[in-house]
C-alpha cells in the first residue's frame, strides 16, 4: 500500500470513528477514557492500587506499573522526534483538550496496551478486564478526534513491545505471577522409624 493510501485510509477511518462521539453517552464515555488516561494515569494508578491489595506480588506490580511509565516515556520521546500534527481541528472538532501538538505515536495507546500485557502477565485472569479496558482507551482517541488510526496502532506496538521486553524483569519479582508454578511438596515417607 502506498504512502498516500494509507493516509486517505487513516483520515477515512478516523471520520467514521469520529462521527460516533456525536451521540452524547458515546462522546461522554471517550472523554472519559481519554481524560483518565492522560499521563497514563489510569493505569499507574491501577498498578499502584493492585501493589498495595496483593503484598505477595507487590514487586512485580510495583515494576509492571514502572515499564507503564516507561512506555509512556517512550512514546512522549518518540513524539518529539516524528513531530506529526494532530488531526486537523477544523475538520475533526476534536471532544478534548490534548497535552501537546504531536501526534504520533498515541501515549496514551502506548501505556493502555503496556498495562494490558504487564497486568495479564502479573494475573492472568486480568486479561479479561485489562484487554477490552485498553483497546477502549485506544479507540477513544480516535472518538475524539485527537488522534489518527496509525499513531493509536503504532502507539499500542510500542507500549506492548515495552511491557514485553520487561516481562523477565516481572518474573524476577513475582514468579508465582508469570507462568511458574510453586513447587509441589513431596509427602513425607510412610512407616518411618520409631523412637
Amino acid at each position: 500500500m502506498r504512502h498516500r493510501d494509507w493516509t486517505v485510509a487513516d483520515h477515512r477511518l478516523l471520520a467514521a470513528l469520529r462521527a460516533r462521539g456525536r451521540r452524547p453517552a458515546v462522546a461522554a464515555a471517550a472523554r472519559a477514557l481519554s481524560h483518565g488516561g492522560e499521563h497514563a494515569a489510569l493505569w499507574l494508578a491501577a498498578g499502584l492500587t493492585a501493589a498495595a491489595l496483593d503484598p505477595p506480588r507487590r514487586g512485580g506490580w510495583l515494576r509492571g506499573t514502572a515499564l507503564i511509565g516507561a512506555a509512556h516515556l517512550a512514546s512522549s520521546a518518540v513524539k518529539r522526534v516524528v513531530r506529526r500534527p494532530r488531526p486537523c481541528p477544523e475538520e475533526y472538532a476534536p471532544l478534548v483538550r490534548t497535552a501537546g501538538r504531536y501526534s504520533f505515536p498515541s501515549s496514551h495507546a502506548g501505556s493502555a496496551a503496556a498495562a494490558a500485557v504487564a497486568f495479564t502477565a502479573l494475573h492472568p485472569p486480568a486479561r479479561s478486564v485489562a484487554v477490552p479496558a485498553a483497546a477502549a482507551m485506544c479507540l477513544s482517541r480516535l472518538v475524539v478526534g485527537v488522534h489518527y488510526p496509525t499513531d493509536v496502532a503504532a502507539g499500542a506496538l510500542l507500549g506492548a513491545a515495552v511491557a514485553t521486553a520487561g516481562r523477565a524483569w516481572l518474573r524476577t519479582a513475582a514468579p508465582l505471577a508469570v507462568g511458574t508454578r510453586a513447587p509441589v511438596p513431596t509427602p513425607a515417607p510412610a512407616g518411618g522409624r520409631r523412637g
